[in-house]
């Protein structure tokens, strides 16, 4: 049987203007910059704390 990874959709819904540095520095890590831009991460504990960093900025569906 396939090891299958789960992965996780992430959006950009909200601005990064007038965040933290270290909440863009995320959101880009993410590869998140302009708004409605999406990306497919990896679901493990370092991409569920990023998330949690910038909860407020983004959407995440299961992919």
């Amino acid at each position: 049987m396939a090891n299958v990874e789960k992965t996780l959709k992430i959006t950009l819904v909200r601005s990064l203007n007038s965040c933290l540095k270290d909440q863009i520095a995320t959101a880009y890590s993410l590869g998140l910059r302009k708004i409605g831009q999406s990306t497919l991460q990896p679901d493990n504990a370092a991409t569920q704390g990023k998330i949690k960093k910038i909860t407020h900025l983004v959407e995440v569906t299961k992919a």
